[in-house]
Protein backbone atom coordinates (compact mmCIF):
# COMPACT_ATOMS: atom_id res chain seq x y z
CA UNK A 1 0.00 0.00 0.00
CA UNK A 2 1.44 3.37 -1.04
CA UNK A 3 1.83 5.94 1.72
CA UNK A 4 0.06 9.23 1.12
CA UNK A 5 2.31 12.28 1.34
CA UNK A 6 2.37 15.92 0.31
CA UNK A 7 5.48 17.53 -1.21
CA UNK A 8 5.46 21.33 -0.77
CA UNK A 9 7.75 23.54 -2.87
CA UNK A 10 7.73 26.37 -1.99
CA UNK A 11 6.78 25.74 1.62
CA UNK A 12 6.70 29.04 3.54
CA UNK A 13 6.69 32.73 2.67
CA UNK A 14 10.22 33.98 2.01
CA UNK A 15 10.43 35.93 5.29
CA UNK A 16 9.25 32.92 7.29
CA UNK A 17 11.85 30.72 5.61
CA UNK A 18 14.56 33.16 6.69
CA UNK A 19 13.16 33.02 10.23
CA UNK A 20 13.80 29.27 10.24
CA UNK A 21 17.49 29.95 9.54
CA UNK A 22 17.61 32.52 12.32
CA UNK A 23 16.22 29.92 14.77
CA UNK A 24 19.33 27.77 14.30
CA UNK A 25 21.66 30.75 14.59
CA UNK A 26 19.99 32.00 17.76
CA UNK A 27 20.03 28.53 19.28
CA UNK A 28 23.81 28.82 19.15
CA UNK A 29 25.12 25.27 19.24
CA UNK A 30 23.96 21.75 18.50
CA UNK A 31 24.94 18.49 20.17
CA UNK A 32 25.17 15.11 18.48
CA UNK A 33 22.21 12.79 18.19
CA UNK A 34 24.32 10.04 19.80
CA UNK A 35 24.52 12.13 22.96
CA UNK A 36 20.80 11.73 23.70
CA UNK A 37 20.17 9.86 26.95
CA UNK A 38 19.46 6.14 27.14
CA UNK A 39 17.40 4.19 29.69
CA UNK A 40 18.60 2.10 32.64
CA UNK A 41 17.87 -1.62 32.54
CA UNK A 42 16.66 -1.65 28.92
CA UNK A 43 19.81 -2.18 26.89
CA UNK A 44 21.40 1.04 28.11
CA UNK A 45 24.78 0.00 26.65
CA UNK A 46 23.28 0.40 23.18
CA UNK A 47 22.75 3.65 21.23
CA UNK A 48 19.19 4.97 21.20
CA UNK A 49 18.78 4.06 17.52
CA UNK A 50 21.09 1.07 17.32
CA UNK A 51 18.52 -0.56 15.03
CA UNK A 52 19.22 1.95 12.24
CA UNK A 53 22.93 2.25 13.05
CA UNK A 54 23.64 -1.48 12.88
CA UNK A 55 21.69 -1.84 9.62
CA UNK A 56 23.59 1.10 8.11
CA UNK A 57 26.97 -0.33 9.13
CA UNK A 58 26.09 -3.62 7.45
CA UNK A 59 24.16 -2.42 4.41
CA UNK A 60 24.69 1.29 3.82
CA UNK A 61 21.93 3.76 3.09
CA UNK A 62 20.19 1.72 0.38
CA UNK A 63 20.78 -1.88 1.46
CA UNK A 64 23.40 -2.44 -1.24
CA UNK A 65 26.37 -2.53 1.13
CA UNK A 66 28.66 -0.05 2.85
CA UNK A 67 32.13 0.81 1.62
CA UNK A 68 33.06 2.50 4.91
CA UNK A 69 34.62 0.89 7.97
CA UNK A 70 32.61 0.97 11.21
CA UNK A 71 34.37 4.08 12.52
CA UNK A 72 33.79 6.07 9.33
CA UNK A 73 30.20 4.85 9.07
CA UNK A 74 29.43 6.03 12.60
CA UNK A 75 30.98 9.45 11.85
CA UNK A 76 28.87 9.79 8.72
CA UNK A 77 25.65 9.23 10.69
CA UNK A 78 26.45 11.00 13.99
CA UNK A 79 24.72 14.22 12.97
CA UNK A 80 23.65 17.18 15.13
CA UNK A 81 20.21 17.67 16.67
CA UNK A 82 18.42 19.94 19.11
CA UNK A 83 14.75 20.11 20.09
CA UNK A 84 13.04 23.44 19.48
CA UNK A 85 9.74 22.48 21.16
CA UNK A 86 8.26 19.46 22.93
CA UNK A 87 4.63 19.84 23.98
CA UNK A 88 4.31 23.02 26.03
CA UNK A 89 8.09 23.31 26.48
CA UNK A 90 9.49 25.89 24.05
CA UNK A 91 13.28 25.85 23.77
CA UNK A 92 13.69 28.08 20.71
CA UNK A 93 11.98 31.43 21.05
CA UNK A 94 10.14 32.35 17.87
CA UNK A 95 9.12 28.80 16.93
CA UNK A 96 5.62 29.15 18.38
CA UNK A 97 3.91 30.35 15.19
CA UNK A 98 5.47 27.51 13.22
CA UNK A 99 4.34 25.02 15.87
CA UNK A 100 0.71 25.98 15.31
CA UNK A 101 0.87 26.77 11.60
CA UNK A 102 -2.73 26.36 10.32
CA UNK A 103 -1.66 25.13 6.87
CA UNK A 104 0.46 22.39 8.45
CA UNK A 105 -2.44 21.25 10.61
CA UNK A 106 -4.77 21.14 7.61
CA UNK A 107 -2.26 19.16 5.54
CA UNK A 108 -1.79 16.75 8.45
CA UNK A 109 -5.55 16.14 8.48
CA UNK A 110 -5.45 15.22 4.81
CA UNK A 111 -2.40 12.96 5.08
CA UNK A 112 -3.50 11.18 8.26
CA UNK A 113 -7.23 11.07 7.46
CA UNK A 114 -7.86 12.18 11.05
CA UNK A 115 -9.64 15.34 12.17
CA UNK A 116 -7.97 16.22 15.49
CA UNK A 117 -4.39 17.44 15.05
CA UNK A 118 -2.26 18.29 18.11
CA UNK A 119 1.20 19.78 17.28
CA UNK A 120 3.68 18.08 19.59
CA UNK A 121 7.38 18.26 18.67
CA UNK A 122 9.74 20.40 16.62
CA UNK A 123 13.42 19.52 16.28
CA UNK A 124 16.24 20.51 13.96
CA UNK A 125 18.88 18.31 12.31
CA UNK A 126 22.19 19.65 11.03
CA UNK A 127 24.46 17.48 8.88
CA UNK A 128 27.99 18.57 8.02
CA UNK A 129 29.58 17.81 4.62
CA UNK A 130 30.16 14.07 4.18
CA UNK A 131 27.37 12.99 6.52
CA UNK A 132 24.20 11.11 5.68
CA UNK A 133 21.32 9.67 7.65
CA UNK A 134 20.77 5.92 7.83
CA UNK A 135 17.50 4.54 6.53
CA UNK A 136 15.08 4.21 9.42
CA UNK A 137 11.56 4.79 10.59
CA UNK A 138 10.98 7.55 13.13
CA UNK A 139 10.28 7.08 16.82
CA UNK A 140 6.55 6.42 17.33
CA UNK A 141 4.49 7.07 20.44
CA UNK A 142 1.87 5.10 22.29
CA UNK A 143 -0.36 5.89 25.24
CA UNK A 144 2.03 5.73 28.18
CA UNK A 145 5.10 5.05 26.03
CA UNK A 146 7.18 7.81 24.44
CA UNK A 147 10.82 8.83 23.97
CA UNK A 148 10.94 10.51 27.37
CA UNK A 149 10.09 7.24 29.10
CA UNK A 150 11.48 4.42 26.96
CA UNK A 151 14.46 3.80 24.65
CA UNK A 152 13.77 4.91 21.12
CA UNK A 153 14.68 1.53 19.61
CA UNK A 154 12.07 -0.15 21.84
CA UNK A 155 9.33 2.18 20.61
CA UNK A 156 10.34 1.33 17.03
CA UNK A 157 10.16 -2.38 17.84
CA UNK A 158 6.70 -1.88 19.33
CA UNK A 159 5.41 -0.33 16.10
CA UNK A 160 6.97 -2.89 13.76
CA UNK A 161 5.77 -5.79 15.88
CA UNK A 162 2.14 -4.75 15.38
CA UNK A 163 1.38 -5.84 18.94
CA UNK A 164 0.51 -2.39 20.28
CA UNK A 165 -1.53 -0.83 17.47
CA UNK A 166 -4.55 -0.18 19.71
CA UNK A 167 -2.39 2.10 21.90
CA UNK A 168 -0.53 3.84 19.07
CA UNK A 169 -0.83 7.59 18.55
CA UNK A 170 -0.48 8.22 14.80
CA UNK A 171 1.97 11.05 14.07
CA UNK A 172 2.17 13.23 10.97
CA UNK A 173 5.66 14.56 10.29
CA UNK A 174 6.60 17.53 8.16
CA UNK A 175 10.30 17.54 7.21
CA UNK A 176 11.34 20.94 5.84
CA UNK A 177 14.66 22.15 4.45
CA UNK A 178 16.36 25.53 4.59
CA UNK A 179 19.73 26.72 3.31
CA UNK A 180 21.91 26.10 0.28
CA UNK A 181 23.73 22.82 1.01
CA UNK A 182 24.30 20.52 -1.95
CA UNK A 183 23.32 16.86 -1.82
CA UNK A 184 21.53 15.43 1.18
CA UNK A 185 18.36 14.43 -0.68
CA UNK A 186 15.47 12.95 1.31
CA UNK A 187 15.19 9.30 0.26
CA UNK A 188 12.20 7.16 1.18
CA UNK A 189 10.15 4.04 0.43
CA UNK A 190 6.50 5.11 -0.04
CA UNK A 191 5.49 1.63 -1.28
CA UNK A 192 6.99 -0.17 1.73
CA UNK A 193 10.42 -1.72 2.36
CA UNK A 194 10.07 -4.00 -0.67
CA UNK A 195 9.13 -1.14 -2.99
CA UNK A 196 11.27 1.26 -4.99
CA UNK A 197 13.28 3.98 -3.28
CA UNK A 198 12.43 7.56 -4.23
CA UNK A 199 14.34 10.78 -3.56
CA UNK A 200 13.34 14.42 -3.13
CA UNK A 201 16.01 17.17 -3.27
CA UNK A 202 16.52 19.01 0.03
CA UNK A 203 15.92 22.40 -1.59
CA UNK A 204 15.64 25.60 0.41
CA UNK A 205 12.11 26.31 1.63
CA UNK A 206 10.60 23.00 0.56
CA UNK A 207 9.04 20.24 2.65
CA UNK A 208 7.32 16.85 2.72
CA UNK A 209 4.52 15.82 5.09
CA UNK A 210 4.31 12.06 5.59
CA UNK A 211 3.96 9.35 8.24
CA UNK A 212 7.67 8.83 8.91
CA UNK A 213 6.87 6.37 11.73
CA UNK A 214 5.81 3.80 9.13
CA UNK A 215 7.68 4.88 5.99
CA UNK A 216 11.40 4.01 5.85
CA UNK A 217 13.46 7.05 4.92
CA UNK A 218 16.95 8.51 5.16
CA UNK A 219 19.25 11.26 3.93
CA UNK A 220 21.68 10.86 1.06
CA UNK A 221 25.23 12.09 1.59
CA UNK A 222 25.80 15.83 1.88
CA UNK A 223 28.45 17.03 -0.59
CA UNK A 224 31.84 16.57 1.08
CA UNK A 225 34.15 19.59 1.04
CA UNK A 226 37.02 18.39 3.24
CA UNK A 227 39.34 15.52 2.20
CA UNK A 228 38.44 13.59 5.35
CA UNK A 229 35.37 13.72 7.57
CA UNK A 230 36.48 14.86 11.05
CA UNK A 231 36.23 12.42 13.93
CA UNK A 232 32.85 13.21 15.48
CA UNK A 233 32.39 11.91 19.02
CA UNK A 234 29.10 12.16 20.85
CA UNK A 235 30.21 14.94 23.23
CA UNK A 236 31.22 17.35 20.43
CA UNK A 237 29.11 20.34 19.41
CA UNK A 238 28.53 22.41 16.30
CA UNK A 239 28.63 26.16 17.10
CA UNK A 240 27.33 29.11 15.12
CA UNK A 241 30.00 31.84 14.99
CA UNK A 242 28.06 34.55 13.19
CA UNK A 243 28.70 35.88 9.68
CA UNK A 244 27.27 32.65 8.15
CA UNK A 245 29.96 30.48 9.76
CA UNK A 246 29.79 27.31 11.87
CA UNK A 247 32.54 25.52 13.78
CA UNK A 248 32.82 21.94 15.05
CA UNK A 249 34.45 21.85 18.49
CA UNK A 250 35.62 19.33 21.02
CA UNK A 251 35.06 21.42 24.15
CA UNK A 252 36.98 24.61 23.38
CA UNK A 253 39.15 22.97 20.70
CA UNK A 254 38.18 23.86 17.09
CA UNK A 255 38.12 20.88 14.72
CA UNK A 256 36.55 22.12 11.47
CA UNK A 257 34.95 25.25 10.02
CA UNK A 258 31.94 25.35 7.70
CA UNK A 259 29.92 27.97 5.89
CA UNK A 260 26.13 28.02 6.19
CA UNK A 261 25.97 26.98 2.54
CA UNK A 262 27.70 23.68 3.42
CA UNK A 263 25.41 22.67 6.32
CA UNK A 264 22.28 20.63 5.55
CA UNK A 265 19.59 22.02 7.83
CA UNK A 266 16.16 20.48 8.28
CA UNK A 267 13.31 21.06 10.71
CA UNK A 268 10.88 18.31 11.63
CA UNK A 269 7.38 19.23 12.82
CA UNK A 270 5.40 16.42 14.41
CA UNK A 271 1.74 16.34 15.36
CA UNK A 272 -0.42 13.73 17.07
CA UNK A 273 -3.40 12.73 14.94
CA UNK A 274 -6.63 11.56 16.55
CA UNK A 275 -9.80 10.32 14.90
CA UNK A 276 -11.98 12.07 17.47
CA UNK A 277 -11.99 14.26 20.56
CA UNK A 278 -12.77 11.15 22.62
CA UNK A 279 -9.59 9.48 21.34
CA UNK A 280 -7.57 12.57 22.23
CA UNK A 281 -9.11 12.65 25.71
CA UNK A 282 -8.22 8.99 26.28
CA UNK A 283 -4.58 9.90 25.57
CA UNK A 284 -4.67 12.98 27.79
CA UNK A 285 -6.35 11.15 30.70
CA UNK A 286 -3.67 8.48 30.96
CA UNK A 287 -6.32 5.96 31.91
CA UNK A 288 -5.22 3.41 29.32
CA UNK A 289 -1.44 3.77 29.51
CA UNK A 290 0.97 0.96 28.75
CA UNK A 291 3.57 -0.16 31.31
CA UNK A 292 7.12 -1.32 30.66
CA UNK A 293 6.47 -4.77 32.13
CA UNK A 294 3.40 -5.27 29.94
CA UNK A 295 5.34 -4.20 26.82
CA UNK A 296 8.33 -6.47 27.42
CA UNK A 297 6.16 -9.42 28.46
CA UNK A 298 4.01 -9.16 25.32
CA UNK A 299 7.10 -8.96 23.10
CA UNK A 300 8.64 -11.95 24.89
CA UNK A 301 5.48 -14.03 24.41
CA UNK A 302 5.51 -13.21 20.69
CA UNK A 303 9.17 -14.19 20.37
CA UNK A 304 8.48 -17.53 22.04
CA UNK A 305 5.37 -18.20 19.95
CA UNK A 306 7.33 -17.47 16.78
CA UNK A 307 10.17 -19.80 17.77
CA UNK A 308 12.79 -17.07 18.22
CA UNK A 309 13.25 -17.38 21.98
CA UNK A 310 13.57 -20.49 24.13
CA UNK A 311 14.81 -20.73 27.68
CA UNK A 312 15.16 -17.76 30.04
CA UNK A 313 14.85 -14.17 28.84
CA UNK A 314 18.35 -12.94 27.84
CA UNK A 315 20.15 -10.05 29.50
CA UNK A 316 18.79 -6.61 28.47
CA UNK A 317 21.36 -5.96 25.74
CA UNK A 318 20.94 -9.38 24.12
CA UNK A 319 17.15 -9.16 24.46
CA UNK A 320 17.19 -5.76 22.73
CA UNK A 321 19.21 -7.14 19.83
CA UNK A 322 16.87 -10.10 19.52
CA UNK A 323 13.77 -7.89 19.37
CA UNK A 324 15.21 -5.51 16.79
CA UNK A 325 16.58 -8.34 14.65
CA UNK A 326 13.25 -10.14 14.55
CA UNK A 327 10.67 -7.40 14.32
CA UNK A 328 12.32 -4.57 12.34
CA UNK A 329 12.72 -5.47 8.65
CA UNK A 330 14.75 -2.91 6.71
CA UNK A 331 14.61 -2.31 2.95
CA UNK A 332 17.14 -4.09 0.80
CA UNK A 333 18.87 -2.71 -2.29
CA UNK A 334 16.45 -0.89 -4.54
CA UNK A 335 16.80 1.55 -7.43
CA UNK A 336 15.87 5.16 -6.67
CA UNK A 337 12.93 6.32 -8.77
CA UNK A 338 13.61 9.12 -11.21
Amino acid sequence: MTAFYNHMDPFLADDDAQTMLRLAENFGSFGTYADEASNDGLGEKLPQRFDAAFNYIQNGIDGAGNEDDIETASQRTNYFRETYAYGDEIKASGVESFMNHPALKETARKVSHRDVIVPAIIYANLLVPGQELAVHTDVPEFRGANRKLLPQWLLVVMLHSGLFDEWRIPIATCVSWFGEAKGGAFTFYPDGPKGARQSIPAQHNSAILIDTDEVFHGVERVNQTLPDLPQIDKHMRLHFLGDKKWQLRDGDKPLADYGWSEIRYSISWKAYCFASQAEEELWRSGSDNLTVDFILDRLEVALREQGVLTGPRPDPTAFAGMMVGHFVKFPQAQIAAE
